[in-house]
């Protein structure tokens, strides 16, 4: 999976050791920011303040990614959870909106998990539809943001995301992941480009691929 991309200077020496002192220096400075949400999230949506979620990373090793929690647990009569729409609420939306939501991912990086700039890890069940080719955005770590998030975010197809995620792979450097991290600050000041799994963005990645399958087989 690794073998059909350079790995230049930066991203074999410098992007990690960069990734730790940026991602630790944001938790310092950050900190008291991220005690005020969690106290926030506790008292409008409950606990637990932080929920985790299974995603492959680097070479499709799976981790736990931590964010805030941004839906209720609310249960219909027969105890199951109510659509995500419904359990969404307008302090969720709002953490969303300005991406708080995902600033326990800090230690992710940290631990080595992630990095600050890479493809945004997806969910598990989507590894046995991708392509080979589009496997190859599992041969760096995942990222905060991406290449992909400062253009277009939500609002891309599913194959023009994956080419962007692809597109990076193949040419990773101190510049670009510069760029992406300006650009990123820009584009969630301004909110742009946000919106809920299904509803605002394309349907999940398994979803849309089998129905495209089919389509075909027909």
């Amino acid at each position: 999976m690794g073998g059909i991309y350079r790995r230049g200077l930066y991203h074999r020496f410098v992007k990690r050791p960069l990734d730790v002192v940026l991602s630790l220096a944001a938790l310092i400075i950050l900190l008291p920011v991220i005690i005020v949400i969690a106290m926030l999230v506790r008292a409008y949506i409950g606990s637990p303040v932080l929920f985790g979620q299974r995603r492959p990373g680097l070479n499709e090793k799976i981790f736990t990614l931590y964010k805030f929690r941004t839906m209720s647990l609310e249960c219909d009569d027969n105890g199951n959870l109510l659509p995500d729409t419904v359990r969404l609420s307008r302090f969720g939306r709002w953490l969303r909106a300005t991406s708080l939501d995902e600033l326990p991912e800090l230690w992710n990086i940290l631990k080595g998990e992630m990095s600050l700039v890479g493809p945004r890890p997806l969910a598990v069940e989507y590894l046995p539809h991708y392509s080979q080719q589009e496997r190859v955005r599992h041969a760096v770590r995942p990222g905060l943001t991406g290449l992909a998030q400062v253009n277009g975010r939500n609002s891309l197809t599913w194959e023009k995301r994956f080419a962007l995620d692809i597109r990076y792979v193949g040419d990773i450097t101190f510049l670009t992941d510069m760029k992406i991290i300006f650009i990123t600050f820009m584009v969630t000041f301004r909110s742009q480009d946000i919106g809920e799994r299904g509803v605002d963005s394309p349907p999940d990645f398994h979803l849309d691929r089998q129905r495209k399958t089919k389509e075909m087989s027909t």
